[in-house]
């Protein structure tokens, strides 16, 4: 181990020599038609290199036309790449018409390039952005293809229901119903025939009981028992626009279905991959109560040319949320680490001098990095994993 460490620190150090003897150590430009972009709510800040045009800085508004009328500036000043910075949402609109104009757009992580102390104007912010991706010091964040894009929005409004649903929860804990306790999930079929029966005006806890479904594991008593509150009516009326408010997103995602349902069928066939072996059949299970009414699991084999759901611990619903966002190429990732690295599932440790001083991974906010761990979550308890260990 330590002849292996001092190889490599030795060759690491005859390549920095040979850099510092090279004729022009300096920094290579790598993207000679560049621009930045520094982008903002209200206005845009666009730079271009000095032998673009003699008026290098420009101001845009973010009214549609302007943001066209940017991209005809770039165009004409001859610009191939363009450096922005993701803020928020305000680099969507301008995102779209650049890449629809035939521009690369290179979405940078703000973090890296704040790095230079001292506070900055937009202007000198824009040539900031200008000069380092010049000099390809910026890293393109990820962006799936636009086909992919429409799909991800559909399926990202589609779980928007979820949080009525834990509205609702809070209004019986405030009401000190603890039904959670004894039902697996309010928005089930005993759970939602419960909090309706409350809404409707039934507040007997036995007549509350009596609706739960034969095959719940609790008994009628601990039913009873856990629908004894305080009934507070300004609980209740909150519990009754969860409710009506429930039922509009129940519509909603119908309609988001049949979007995401037309959308899917514009994507085109893949050749299907040839197994190297017999699979075994798989048993057929119950599909999610909160999946699209329509066969996904068949559109998603269609367009990817394998059945991910054969795979241990992942359904349907995460399925399509990994296609939704990460898309069909998986080439944009030059290897497996760099894939973990983007979904913020890799080391992050914090080191000085060989030593760990902290250990973690990055915090980022990953949707596929979210259903990569219920995916876990789900082998973890299934029958698969436990027949494994045993």
């Amino acid at each position: 181990m330590t002849d292996k460490k001092l190889w490599r620190n030795r060759k690491e150090r005859k390549e920095w020599t040979r850099r510092l003897q090279s004729e022009d150590p300096g920094l290579e430009v790598v993207h000679p038609h560049a621009a930045g972009i520094d982008v903002g709510n209200g206005t845009h800040y666009v730079a271009v290199r000095p032998d673009c045009d003699p008026e290098p800085v420009r101001r845009f508004e973010c009214f549609t036309a302007d943001l066209h009328s940017l991209a005809d500036w770039l165009k004409r000043c001859g610009v191939k790449t363009v450096a922005m910075q993701s803020t928020g949402v305000y680099w969507i609109p301008i995102y779209e018409i650049l890449e629809e104009r035939g521009i690369q757009v290179y979405l940078v992580n703000a973090r890296h390039t704040k790095s230079l102390p001292g506070r900055k104007s937009d202007v000198q912010e824009s040539q900031w952005l200008l000069k380092l991706h010049t000099y390809g010091l910026l890293n393109n964040s990820f962006q799936p293809p636009s086909e992919i894009r429409v799909l991800r929005t559909y399926w990202r409004q589609r779980g928007e229901a979820a949080t009525c649903v834990q509205r609702m929860q809070k209004a019986l804990t405030q009401m000190n119903v603890q039904l959670a306790n004894v039902i697996s999930d309010v928005s089930g079929l005993t759970g939602q025939t419960i909090v309706r029966s409350i809404v409707a005006g039934e507040h007997d806890p036995w007549k509350l009981a009596e609706l739960s479904d034969p095959r719940i594991h609790a008994s009628r008593e601990e039913v009873a028992k856990s629908l004894e509150g305080n009934w507070r009516p300004e609980l209740l009326f909150v519990l009754q626009q969860e409710v009506a408010m429930y039922d509009t997103y129940q519509q909603r995602i119908a309609e988001c279905d049949q979007k995401l349902q037309k959308h899917l069928a514009s994507f085109a066939d893949t050749v299907p991959l040839q197994p190297t072996e017999a699979e075994p059949k798989r048993k057929k299970t119950k599909p999610a109560k909160n999946a699209p009414r329509f066969e996904l699991r068949t559109e998603l084999q269609r367009i990817t040319g394998v059945d991910l759901t054969r795979i241990d611990g992942i359904d349907v619903m995460v399925a399509q949320t990994l296609i939704s966002e990460v898309g069909l190429d998986m080439s944009r990732w030059k290897t497996e680490a760099h894939f973990s690295s983007w979904l913020g599932l890799c080391p992050d440790n914090r080191t000085s001098g060989d030593k760990v001083l902290a250990r973690g991974t990055r915090r980022v906010v990953n949707r596929a990095a979210t259903a990569l761990r219920m995916a876990a979550v789900t082998l973890m308890r299934s029958r698969t994993y436990l027949g494994a260990q045993y």
